[in-house]
């Protein structure tokens, strides 16, 4: 392998939301940088398994459903 061709893989802290900080290894920053999180795995809906709410916007949902309706989805 070439030389000096692959970033430097070292150990940064990450604050989460709700201000915990854990220790991962990343290719970002250097050695002991802190990076602060706005959405992470322990409350975002998609990890959490929460409900989200469909928004309606302009009747866009309601003409889809209208469209595809006798396909039988």
């Amino acid at each position: 392998m070439k030389k000096d061709t692959h970033p430097e893989y070292h150990t940064i802290k990450v604050k989460m939301t709700n201000g915990d900080v854990i220790e991962m290894k990343s290719t970002w920053g250097s050695e002991g940088d802190q990076i602060a999180l706005d959405i992470d795995p322990t409350v975002h809906p998609a990890w959490t398994g929460g409900n989200t709410r469909l928004m309606d916007t302009g009747g866009r949902v309601s003409k889809f459903k209208a469209k595809y309706e006798g396909l039988g989805f």
